[in-house]
């Protein structure tokens, strides 16, 4: 008797209920306090892009990129282009309301829409926005999207060998689930990808901590919080990293 109803409950539990196809986001405009995320424009962002990114002279940024640096101006442009213009991935420039500059991009890309799937990428935070509140709204602003638009899963892949990525897809709230071997050549060299997602039943909990670590009240004594981000969302985490591949 105890079988059956396990079995039945299991049963229930993979039968999704009540999706309905999500949005694309092209052409989206996504409004924060601290920041504004808008279609990535060539004419209008990319001279802020290259100013930003040129503080990064060590060029750690591009490191597990695909592409980049870009030496000149033109060079850059060329390649924002050619991103700016497709559906898949769908690049946002991130564009601080301080002063009106865009100080960093990223996208929505492997946009699924039949199965409510979605993943975030391309990041690339100039230092101006890296380790900042502002940075930290635009990854909610992009996640809040996607779930309240309907998308069950959000994923976060990167290179296995980039700590950063990897502790920074938990601090958002991302579980890890495991590292893809020999997944792809990047620049001449092996890419182990490790994979973080959360999905749409995380939301409502996840959406509290970034509610709660964003408040004027968690930043009064200086730019630094008072509780860190990875501290509300790591009880939510189904799967902790344990540096698989490093």
């Amino acid at each position: 008797m105890y079988e059956k109803q396990r079995e039945r409950r299991m049963k229930e539990d993979f039968i999704v209920q009540d999706f309905n196809i999500p949005p694309h986001p092209k052409g989206v405009v996504l409004s924060g306090k601290t920041v504004l995320l808008e279609p990535l424009n060539v004419e209008k962002h990319s001279e802020d892009l290259f100013e930003s990114n040129s503080l990064d002279v060590e060029g750690e940024n591009w490191a597990y990129l695909p592409y980049g640096p870009f030496d000149t101006l033109k060079n850059y442009q060329i390649w924002l282009e050619e991103e700016a213009s497709k559906q898949d991935p769908t690049f946002f420039s991130i564009v601080r309301k301080l002063d009106d500059k865009a100080v960093g991009v990223a996208s929505f890309l492997r946009i699924n829409q039949t199965d409510g799937s979605i993943e975030v990428g391309h990041i690339n935070y100039s230092p101006l926005l890296q380790r900042t509140r502002e940075g930290t709204e635009a990854m909610y602003l992009m996640m809040e999207w996607a779930f309240e638009n309907g998308y069950r899963r959000y994923e976060w892949k990167c290179n296995a060998l980039n700590k950063k990525s990897r502790y920074a897809a938990q601090r958002l709230g991302l579980s890890y689930e495991g590292v893809f071997r020999q997944m792809a050549i990047n620049k001449g060299r092996n890419r182990n990808t490790a994979w973080f997602a959360a999905i749409d039943k995380e939301w409502k909990s996840l959406k509290e901590c970034f509610v709660k670590y964003l408040k004027d009240e968690n930043f009064e004594a200086s730019e630094k919080p008072i509780i860190s981000l990875s501290k509300l969302t790591k009880p939510i985490l189904y799967k902790l990293d344990n540096d698989e591949f490093v």
